[in-house]
């Protein structure tokens, strides 16, 4: 009988990764999203 084959374990636990770098990422990507929509937003009244 065939049997399958079970995924060799690591012999050493990997470190949780950082996600500071993501977090400032998503920070800046927020914050040019909201300034430039406001910017949009705020051209749109003006013109009105």
């Amino acid at each position: 009988m065939r049997t399958l084959a079970q995924p060799k374990k690591k012999a050493k636990e990997e470190e949780p990764s950082s996600l500071k770098g993501t977090l400032a990422s998503v920070t800046f990507l927020g914050l040019f999203l909201v300034l430039t929509w406001l910017g949009v937003f705020l051209l749109f009244i003006e013109r009105s």
